[in-house]
């Protein structure tokens, strides 16, 4: 074969490749809810603000590693008993004790599945789930692109910290938070995610 035959069928497998890997992307990306703002650029530091919304979600208790997780199969059979549209991101909200130094590795989270829009009310809810409203807030927010391994989240928070730290003007004012905004099928290096702190100017 020669090697512009060679070099042609590896480019059409690369750019195949490639358009797998973004289909896939794409299809398991599920809308934000309404009026939420997209995910912050891997690496910035940004204020955003956030509308009030409707989330279902359940309390896990332990090690806060596996929080996200143990949260996910009643919160998705919730939806599906409901015939609720799955939407992104799926929210993990940690205890403020992640904000000391040296962090927790256990304690009590909380998981939300957000609805798409405050209009959506269920019609079974589960003992083990709560049906909340969440208040329109401010959070200073870091992107991520990466796995979902809880380091990630503790190194990130650290940047947090040290943004608040040279900006006195705000202060914490809620629990930290984790959005995931990509399913288990996207490949670790293309998940998305932000680190949150609800703050308010002083």
């Amino acid at each position: 074969m020669k090697l512009s035959q060679s070099l042609l069928i590896l480019g059409v497998v690369v750019v195949g490749v490639g358009g797998l890997l973004f289909w896939a992307y794409s299809a398991a990306s599920a809308p934000l809810p309404q009026g939420f703002p997209p995910p912050t650029a891997e690496g910035e530091i940004e204020l955003k603000q956030y509308p009030p919304y409707r989330a279902a979600t359940v309390q896990v208790a332990g090690d806060l590693a596996n929080a996200s997780s143990r949260g996910f199969s009643p919160l998705f059979r919730h939806i599906s008993s409901n015939d609720i549209s799955m939407t992104a991101p799926v929210e993990t909200r940690y205890p403020a004790a992640t904000l000391e130094e040296g962090g927790a590795a256990q304690g009590e989270a909380t998981v939300s599945f957000l609805y798409r829009s405050l209009d959506i009310v269920p019609q079974e809810v589960a003992e083990e789930v709560q049906v909340e409203d969440m208040p329109p807030m401010t959070v200073v927010s870091i992107g991520v692109r990466g796995g979902y391994d809880y380091d990630i989240y503790t190194r990130s928070i650290e940047r947090l910290q040290a943004w608040l730290l040279a900006h006195p003007d705000y202060r914490v004012v809620g629990q930290p938070r984790r959005f995931f905004y990509d399913g288990p099928y996207i490949p670790d290096p293309l998940k998305r995610s932000d680190i949150q702190i609800p703050v308010e100017r002083r």
